[in-house]
């Protein structure tokens, strides 16, 4: 997978456009990554509902859950699944609407400059070496384009939405994830 940079768009994943989206702000810059997770239903994997869900596709009669979430106008920039593999949703140049009311540090509307990444999990649930891999290579190529996104500015859903979110939750783990990432700087 590679990022072009002159559309924020990967080659080599699954291109899946969602409507929920639009411009950053004028004259914003990226600065920030977002990690998050999503199962849909709740902790059923490889369904292919979350897809639907970020292309405003879901059937709220499929399931419970579907009914509270359907009306929800959301997305992501990137979701990597159980085996790895990748769907983009929204160009990382464009804001995807993942975070909602949010803040890092003294900055609030994190979509403006962030770019969000959902793992097919739950809080509790290890996630897996394909998507530890897959989340590592996207990190990489972002970090590439954006290099003030250091290890600093790379959180959770949970640490911008305290109030309202948990994820990726306590199964994340970070010290693999960073130490990954610290590994590869070391090396360039």
């Amino acid at each position: 997978m590679q990022l072009d940079r002159a559309t924020g768009w990967f080659s080599g994943v699954t291109h899946c456009p969602s409507p929920n989206f639009n411009a950053r702000p004028e004259g914003e810059a990226i600065s920030l990554l977002v990690i998050h997770n999503i199962s849909l239903p709740p902790a059923c994997f490889g369904t292919g509902k979350v897809q639907q869900f970020f292309q405003n596709q879901l059937d709220p009669t499929e399931h419970p859950y579907f009914e509270s979430i359907c009306h929800l106008t959301v997305s992501a920039h990137l979701f990597v699944e159980r085996d790895g593999a990748v769907t983009q949703f929204v160009s990382l140049l464009e804001r995807a609407w993942h975070a909602g009311i949010s803040r890092f540090g003294e900055r609030e509307g994190c979509n403006d400059f962030s770019i969000g990444i959902e793992l097919e999990g739950t809080d509790e649930l290890p996630y897996t070496d394909a998507q530890y891999q897959a989340l590592e290579r996207l990190t990489r190529e972002i970090r590439g384009a954006w290099p003030v996104i250091d290890l600093g500015r790379i959180c959770g859903h949970s640490d911008i939405a305290p109030a309202r979110k948990t994820d990726p939750g306590p199964a994340f783990d970070w010290r693999r994830y960073r130490a990954a990432l610290q590994c590869n700087e070391d090396k360039a």
